[in-house]
C-alpha cells in the first residue's frame, strides 16, 4: 500500500459553531445549518464572503437532491468548491479531509463544513421509524425485518460473547455521556440518570435499551476549515490538523469481515502514523456513538485501552473528566445531540473547544491533543482524525 501524503499542520480549524440544539418547531433543517454556519463564521471572526468552499453532507427533512447548493443558495455563497458528501455518520470528518485536500491542493482557501436536520420536529414518528428500517441489504438483509437498532444489538452480543463485556458496563457508557452532557449549556439532555434507570429502560434491541440508542434531536453544527499559515492571523485560537485517515471496510453487516473488528483500527493507525503521535499522547477523545457498544469498540480499536476492556474502561471512570482520557465530553449523540451527520460534527467542534480551553467542569485540564473518530452505517465507513493546539 502507498503511503498517505501528509496533512499535518498544512490546515487547521478556525472557527466552529452549533445551532439551538433539541426541539426546535421553528426552524427549518436548512435554517439550523444557516444558524451554525453564521456562529462559526463570528467565531472565526470571518464574513460569508470570505468563503470560497462548502461542503455538507446529507438529510432525511429537506426535499433536496443537490443539498451542497442548495446550502450555499440559502447562505449566499457562490464558491469554487462545493459538494455534499454521503458517508453516513462518518461524513463530517470525511468532509475535513477533503477540505484540507482542497485547502492544500490550491481549489479552496477557506471551506465552511456544516450538517444538520430537524429530525425531531421534522418528521413523523412513522417516517423516522421507516428509516431505520431502511438499513439493510434488500434481499437478504431487510426480508428478516432487521433496523438500525438490531445490527448493532448483534455486534452488542458477539462483543459480549467474546470478550465478556456485560450490559452493566454497557450502561456506564449512556451514564457517562449524560454527566458529561450536564456540563454544556446546549446539550439536549438535562437530567442525570442512574446506572439503574439504563438497565431498566424500554427494550429496543437486545441488549441495548432506550437509553442505550442516540437521540433524535434538532441540530446543526458547522466548522471552517483554512490553511495554517492564514490561521494564525485569525480571532480564535487554530486547531490544528494532525493526522487522518479513512477506511472502508463494508455496507452491509452480513459482508462485515468480523463483528467485533472494524475499519478504526486502519483509520486510527495511518491518522496515528500522519500525526507522529499515539494512543498515548490522546489528551481527550470524541468517539460516535450512536449505541452504547460502539464507544467501547472504537476506544479499543484506538488504542486507547486493549481489545475486550471497552467495557471496563468506560466502567472503572476512566472515560470521565478527570480519566485517563476523557471520551465525549459534550455528552455525545447519547446526550448533547443527534441529527444525521451532526452527530458526528459536533464531536469535532468539542474537540476543537477542548483545545482552546476555558470551558469550566467541562474542561480537560492540560487538553493539547485531541482525537476524534466519526462512523458511518453499521461500523461501515471510518475517518480518524487528531487536533492539536499547537504545532508539535
Amino acid at each position: 500500500m502507498k503511503p498517505v501524503a501528509s496533512l499535518k499542520n498544512k490546515v487547521a480549524i478556525v472557527g466552529v459553531g452549533e445551532s439551538e440544539i433539541g426541539r426546535v418547531p421553528h426552524m427549518t433543517g436548512l435554517g439550523l445549518n444557516a444558524q451554525a454556519a453564521k456562529r462559526a463564521l463570528d467565531d472565526a471572526g470571518l464574513k460569508v464572503s470570505d468563503i470560497d468552499g462548502v461542503l455538507t453532507a446529507y438529510s432525511f427533512t429537506e426535499p433536496y437532491f443537490m443539498l451542497g447548493s442548495v446550502i450555499c443558495e440559502y447562505l449566499g455563497i457562490k464558491p469554487r468548491y462545493n459538494a455534499s458528501v454521503v458517508s453516513g455518520g462518518a461524513s463530517p470528518a470525511i468532509m475535513l479531509k477533503h477540505a484540507a485536500q482542497a485547502i492544500v491542493s490550491g481549489q479552496a482557501e477557506t471551506v465552511l463544513v456544516c450538517a444538520g436536520e430537524n429530525r425531531a420536529t421534522g418528521q413523523s414518528r412513522d417516517a423516522t421509524v421507516a428509516a431505520l428500517m431502511a438499513v439493510g441489504h434488500p434481499y437478504f438483509e431487510q426480508p428478516y425485518g432487521t433496523s438500525i437498532p438490531s445490527f448493532y444489538a448483534m455486534i452488542a452480543h458477539r462483543h459480549m460473547h467474546q470478550y465478556g463485556t456485560t450490559r452493566e458496563q454497557l450502561a456506564h457508557v449512556a451514564v457517562n455521556t449524560r454527566a458529561h452532557a450536564l456540563l454544556h449549556p446546549n446539550a439536549h439532555m438535562k437530567k442525570a440518570i442512574t446506572l439503574e434507570q439504563v438497565l431498566a429502560a424500554k427494550p429496543i434491541a437486545a441488549p441495548l435499551g432506550m437509553l442505550d440508542c442516540c437521540l433524535i434531536s434538532d441540530a446543526g453544527g458547522a466548522f471552517i476549515v483554512t490553511s495554517a499559515e492564514r490561521a494564525r492571523d485569525l480571532k480564535a485560537r487554530p486547531a490544528y490538523l494532525q493526522g487522518i485517515a479513512e477506511y472502508h471496510t463494508h455496507e452491509h453487516l452480513m459482508c462485515a469481515p468480523s463483528l467485533t473488528q472494524f475499519g478504526a483500527i486502519e483509520s486510527g493507525r495511518v491518522a496515528y502514523e500522519m500525526a507522529g503521535l499515539g494512543p498515548k499522547d490522546i489528551d481527550v477523545a470524541q468517539l460516535y456513538d450512536c449505541f452504547t457498544i460502539v464507544p467501547i469498540i472504537e476506544a479499543e480499536e484506538l488504542g486507547l485501552c486493549e481489545p475486550g476492556e471497552g467495557g471496563a474502561y468506560f466502567a472503572s471512570g476512566q472515560a470521565r473528566i478527570g480519566g485517563k482520557v476523557p471520551i465525549n465530553t459534550h455528552g455525545g449523540m447519547l446526550s448533547h445531540a443527534h441529527a444525521g451527520a451532526a452527530g458526528g460534527l459536533f464531536g469535532i467542534v468539542e474537540a476543537v473547544r477542548q483545545l482552546r480551553g476555558g470551558l469550566g467542569a467541562r474542561q480537560v485540564e492540560g487538553a493539547e491533543v485531541a482525537l476524534v473518530h466519526n462512523e458511518g452505517g453499521i461500523l461501515s465507513s471510518h475517518c480518524t482524525l487528531i487536533l492539536a493546539n499547537d504545532k508539535g
